[in-house]
């Protein structure tokens, strides 16, 4: 099975390695700046024309987005704009104008209704000071040392890794991985190359093959499995808020940067902003390698894993919750089991975001029309049935999967997504490009099992 994944490793730079790499980012952004003005001002123009009464026909030529486009064009001035342009790899170059590229059609198929999700706004010209520097290699030389501490990059030449890359390297060596490209970055105060890779993965299959589990997440315990495990959240975020705190008031006392004035943030406002992006980084990467081990974990043991489709951006509306539904990574989680039960032979399972899973008795079927959220311990009132809120929800999605499976795989009728949960009636189905749905409709009693649900299998 073929599979695109990236490998990350920090890198240790010389300070002329360091300016070098520095001088490649803003090569990028001095390509992507120039390409967003020229296509800003053809739009203007086309613009200010139509009001003049033009007809289309004798307006100025519009300017194509695609990559080798703008590409062409700032092949024919870069002697103009950039003459130290020989100075710094193609690829320095090609990396500005492949973001703005895919910039432009990201937001003209949010325009016309192409692209699913949020609107994406007009690209911005890239600021020295705020950009994170950025520069990607898809050509040239892009290889690992034999001693696995070192790596080779075109113009940039041999740079020294942070920790072996041994894992990366092996594949390589046993043709089993292809490098696509590299991407130097700046973040958390250090720089990192990631590599892009085509790897030819083992088919794997789960430690236990037949089971199922339903994973129910929330910020009290970060995840209840429906085997009885409980997840602690560890809270990174809260655990450094007091240093957060200190850090941030500290940064506060310093002369920072005032635009309207003209004015250049001192050298302490440096040191102090540099230290309290540390302390940030190190609670982002706490919490990516917990979700790491725990997804890794789910993923190589069950061959079902059933999460909720949760509206987290909905969630954050919450003003008392929402840093910790920030902090807990819900839709990280969710993405992490994706990819990973596909590599361990499993599947992923997502019941729709408004499947009662908390409001449904495990036992019985009955389904509560509310529940408060201060609610910890779910009381059946036709069963009698007493457990523990977040247990019950992970039952119930656990209990999807046997009716997935009975139902099939194939789309069936329903009436749309409904927020309100009814005892009766028809739960919602919801569908998205690019995903498998199944549902099924109809009279529930009061007291008896229900049958309404709603699944999507991510592929």
């Amino acid at each position: 099975m073929k599979t695109i994944q990236a490998y990350r490793y920090a890198l240790d730079l010389t300070p002329g390695q360091e300016r070098d790499v520095y001088a490649h980012a803003g090569a990028a952004r001095v390509a992507h700046n120039w390409a967003l003005a020229r296509v800003k001002a053809v739009m203007d123009q086309r613009t200010a024309e139509r009001s003049y009464g033009i007809a289309d026909d004798q307006l100025t030529a519009s300017m194509s987005w695609t990559l080798p486009a703008l590409r062409k064009a700032w092949n024919a001035v870069k002697a103009d704009v950039a003459p130290w342009w020989g100075e710094v790899s193609k690829e320095a170059f090609s990396t500005g104008l492949d973001a703005l590229a895919r910039g432009l059609k990201n937001w003209a198929d949010s325009r016309t209704g192409k692209r699913a999700g949020r609107p994406v706004g007009f690209p911005r010209f890239k600021s020295r000071r705020r950009t994170t520097p950025s520069v990607r290699f898809t050509t040239g030389a892009i290889r690992i040392e034999p001693d696995r501490m070192h790596i080779v990059l075109p113009r940039l030449g041999r740079l020294k890794l942070h920790e072996s890359a041994r894992k990366l390297a092996r594949r390589v060596e046993a043709d089993t991985a292809r490098i696509m490209s590299a991407t130097v970055r700046r973040g958390g105060g250090r720089w990192h190359v990631a590599f892009t890779v085509e790897v030819e993965r083992a088919e794997c299959v789960p430690a236990r093959p037949a089971s199922v589990v339903g994973v129910d997440v929330g910020i009290k315990h970060l995840a209840v499995l429906s085997t009885g495990e409980v997840v602690d959240n560890p809270r990174h975020l809260v655990a450094a808020q007091a240093r957060l705190r200190s850090l941030g008031r500290a940064l506060a006392r310093k002369t920072g940067p005032d635009r309207r004035a003209g004015r250049r943030p001192s050298k302490r406002w440096d040191r102090a902003a540099a230290r309290l992006g540390r302390a940030h980084t190190r609670v982002a990467n706490l919490r990516r390698d917990g979700l790491h081990k725990l997804t890794t974990r789910l993923a190589g043991t069950h061959a079902t894993v059933v999460v909720e489709d949760l509206n987290v951006i909905g969630m954050l509306a919450n003003r008392r919750l929402a840093r910790h539904i920030a902090d807990a990574g819900f839709a990280e989680l969710r993405r992490q089991l994706a990819y990973k039960a596909g590599w361990n032979g499993g599947r992923l399972l997502m019941a729709d975001r408004w499947y009662p899973s908390s409001k449904t008795c495990s036992g019985c079927g009955a389904v509560k029309t509310k529940l408060a959220l201060h609610e910890r311990e779910y009381t059946c009132d036709a069963c009698g049935l007493v457990i523990d809120r977040d247990r019950n929800a992970s039952l119930n999605l656990a209990a999807l999967a046997a009716e997935y499976d009975t139902a099939g795989s194939g789309p069936v009728a329903a009436r749309g997504a409904d927020q309100k949960t009814r005892a009766r009636g028809q739960v919602a189905v919801k569908r998205e490009p690019g995903t498998t749905t199944v549902g099924q409709t109809g009279t529930v009693p009061p007291q008896g099992r229900t049958t309404d649900h709603a699944l999507t299998r991510a592929h």
